[in-house]
């Protein structure tokens, strides 16, 4: 890690640094002979250009294999608004090179810099830029090196010769708003899929997804500190109204096509895709309402697809990493909550028990799978919030554990595996940033043999995080708790309370790790005991657990922070006559939330781009969990905010960025509309240009002192 700046300040270097991310390893891969690992880095950690880079696994020598600042001559990234938008889906803030693809020997990697396509030979080091219509979006090539795939904002599916002899459309839109081989906005926004096409092992064919939004309402983001410019149109599928038409279509090289057959009506989300050397091609597809998924199997010929396994829930099924996918001998892999475990199942049979809550699949090869996991019965983990990586044979008999110390109670933010290779990136609660070991595999699963260390540029933090861990409660919640730094019980008493909660679907806060604590530890640096709880709903924890908020988000959610602070406070020293709470996204949902319906517990709140509206938010998110608000009015209404606005009692600041097209600032401007209706003083501060992700650094570091001036303020403090 690099030294930071004198002069910063933790709210400087914070959002300078994109919350330390910048210059930290990422987006690894291994060759399938394991002779080297391709990633992601930047020079340092000021700098958002990332570069791609190997690393001989012989050796442990690193190399750059492509440079953008070479590849464009020094000149500025010009970026499309598709490619914005696909970044702004999947959060990334950085800069350079973002993704790359690579053929099936890990020779060759492709990749796009200002919507043009270039690659890279990971073994003579040579680069090139290919000939291509753009601005271009996802290029992977075919399996031999022998040519690339692309799509474009034009909405073609196109194909390049790898030796730059030719260019040519594979698929064109057949309407004003139809797209080939592009992800549609809700699989790259809620279900974790950016990929809208995919090689078959042989080179021979693609599996195109053929996406039609006309059916999408529009909605208009308009930017009001410049009222010269025109509002951008976005297709927004609002919860309860028409998604996207998905379909998906068999190509071969020369044009031929052949459309894939399934229950679109009954099953209208494309949620996975698989297509391994030697398999039939899966897909997993999905139920309007997520109670239902099919894994199908693909007759390439023909398009027709076969049933290999139906699933069913009362309250809705997940989708995950890595799975469905096929053993080398034929056998199923999916991860499965059947019997209230959520379970890796290989085959027929589970192999994994309640013990282990699987997360994703990492890899399968001929012998095991490799899988990531946290703790099944938390009545059993040493402390909350751990993350490893294991390895199971496909029968289940042989357990493993991928930690350098035999130990799995860590935190692992990434991992990848193959050729006999494994690369973890590693977190612990005392040490900042992470640590990415690539090693090679070793019997009964403990990998003791590090090949290297892949060296971090991430800055230093100017702070450091000190979390205490506990489980909180009756309920066993997981909770971590920051305290001043030098604090003192006998000199400075009690403390004002900051609860920091996410508390929702999908956002896990209370893990194993420092640097995603830093910004809880700045604010307990001001003066302030903070809790970061992690409630029901929560991932981590089990089925029973996440499913437990069905159709009920303003019950559980808020119970579990009110629970963890009372729980608590047993033990550490919070004043609970000075609580706050704040929160970003759903984490603004809830903190507004809690002074609308629990003034007697929470005396202030700061909601940052709060959903106060689930009618206003997607389909496949809300649905999942709210149901249909034409079959359920009464649950949208008693979820939503703004019909408890007669009831605030308590100061409450809500921020939203006016350009944010994933939570629109109607959101916002809804409920202040409500509160003023109900005479109810608040405060909105509107962040003009500013998206979901808060990128801009000047904008990200006030906000974290307005914050605190605000909560003070209103504590008297």
């Amino acid at each position: 890690m690099t030294s930071h700046t004198p002069a910063d300040t933790f709210p400087r270097q914070y959002a300078r640094t994109l919350r330390y991310t910048i210059g930290a390893p990422r987006s690894f891969s291994v060759a399938p002979d394991g002779s080297r690992v391709v990633f992601l880095r930047s020079r340092s950690g000021s700098d958002r250009a990332n570069l791609l880079w190997t690393l001989d696994t012989a050796t442990g020598e690193e190399r750059i294999a492509a440079d953008p600042a070479v590849l464009l001559g020094g000149g500025e990234e010009d970026l499309s608004p598709a490619e914005k938008a696909r970044r702004e889906r999947s959060r990334e803030g950085s800069a350079g090179i973002v993704g790359y693809a690579l053929d099936a020997a890990g020779t060759l990697a492709v990749f796009a810099l200002s919507g043009r396509l270039f690659t890279a030979d990971l073994v003579t080091g040579a680069t090139a830029e290919l000939p291509a219509r753009g601005p271009l979006l996802d290029p992977r090539p075919a399996p031999d090196g022998s040519c690339v795939a692309y799509a474009n904002t034009a909405g073609e599916l196109r194909l390049t010769r790898a030796d730059g002899s030719g260019d040519r459309v594979l698929a064109e839109p057949d309407g004003p708003n139809v797209t080939w081989g592009q992800a549609e906005f809700i699989a790259q926004e809620e279900m974790d899929r950016d990929r809208g096409f995919w090689w078959s092992p042989e080179g021979d064919r693609l599996l195109v997804e053929r996406a039609d939004d006309s059916p999408v309402g529009r909605w208009w983001i308009a930017d009001p500190a410049n009222p010269e410019r025109e509002p951008a149109e976005v297709a927004y599928p609002a919860a309860g109204t028409a998604n996207a038409e998905v379909g998906l279509w068999v190509f071969d090289l020369h044009g031929g096509r052949t459309e894939v057959v399934w229950d679109r009506t009954a099953f209208p989300y494309l949620g996975r895709v698989h297509w391994s050397k030697g398999g039939v091609p899966l897909l997993q597809v999905q139920s309007r309402d997520q109670r239902s998924r099919l894994i199908l199997g693909l007759d390439v010929a023909t398009g027709a697809t076969e049933v290999l396994h139906e699933e069913h829930d009362d309250a809705w099924l997940e989708l995950f990493p890595g799975v469905p996918a096929w053993t080398p001998d034929g056998k199923l892999v999916r991860i499965s909550d059947e019997g209230g475990v959520r379970a890796l199942v290989v085959g027929d049979q589970a192999v994994t028990g309640a013990d282990l809550h699987i997360r994703s699949v990492v890899a399968v090869t001929e012998d095991e799978v490799f899988f990531s996991a946290s703790g099944g019965a938390a009545e059993t983990d040493p402390e909350p919030g751990w993350i490893a990586v294991g390895r199971i044979s496909h029968d289940g008999k042989r357990l493993g554990w991928e930690s350098a110390n035999g130990r799995p109670f860590t935190s692992v933010t990434s991992a990848v595996h193959g050729g006999g290779i494994t690369v973890r990136a590693t977190a612990e609660p005392d040490l900042p940033g992470s640590l990415v070991r690539v090693a090679r595999d070793l019997p009964e699963g403990l990998v003791v043999d590090d090949v290297a260390t892949i060296a971090s540029y991430a800055e230093t933090p100017v702070i450091t995080a000190r979390p205490v861990f506990r489980f909180a409660g009756e309920r066993r919640i997981p909770a971590a708790v920051f305290l001043p730094t030098g604090y003192d019980r006998e000199r400075d008493g009690l403390l004002p309370v900051l609860m920091d909660p996410y508390g929702g679907p999908h956002g896990q806060r209370v893990v194993q790790a420092h640097n995603p604590h830093l910004n809880s530890q700045w604010f307990a640096d001001q003066g302030f005991a903070v809790i970061v709880a992690d409630g029901r709903g929560t991932p981590g924890r089990g089925p029973a657990w996440e499913k437990s908020i069905a159709l009920d988000f303003a019950g559980a959610t808020l119970d579990d922070q009110v629970e963890a602070l009372h729980a608590l406070a047993g033990e550490f020293p919070l004043d609970l006559g000075r609580v706050a709470i704040r929160g970003w996204s759903y984490g603004g949902y809830l903190s507004a939330l809690a002074v609308l319906r629990r003034p007697d517990v929470f005396h202030a709140a700061v909601a940052g781009a709060p959903v106060t509206d689930w009618a206003l938010y997607d389909t496949h998110y809300t649905e999942r969990y709210l149901g249909d608000p034409a079959e359920r009015p009464e649950v949208y209404a008693a979820n939503s905010l703004n019909g408890y606005a007669a009831g605030l009692e308590r100061p409450l600041m809500i921020i939203h960025g006016l350009a944010d097209d994933n939570v629109v600032a109607a959101h916002t401007l809804r409920l202040s509309s409500a509160l003023l209706a109900a005479g109810r003083p608040h405060t909105v501060l509107p962040l003009s240009g500013v998206t979901h992700m808060t990128p801009q650094e000047e904008v990200a570091e006030n906000l974290l002192l307005l914050q605190v001036d605000f909560v003070r303020s209103a504590l008297g403090g």
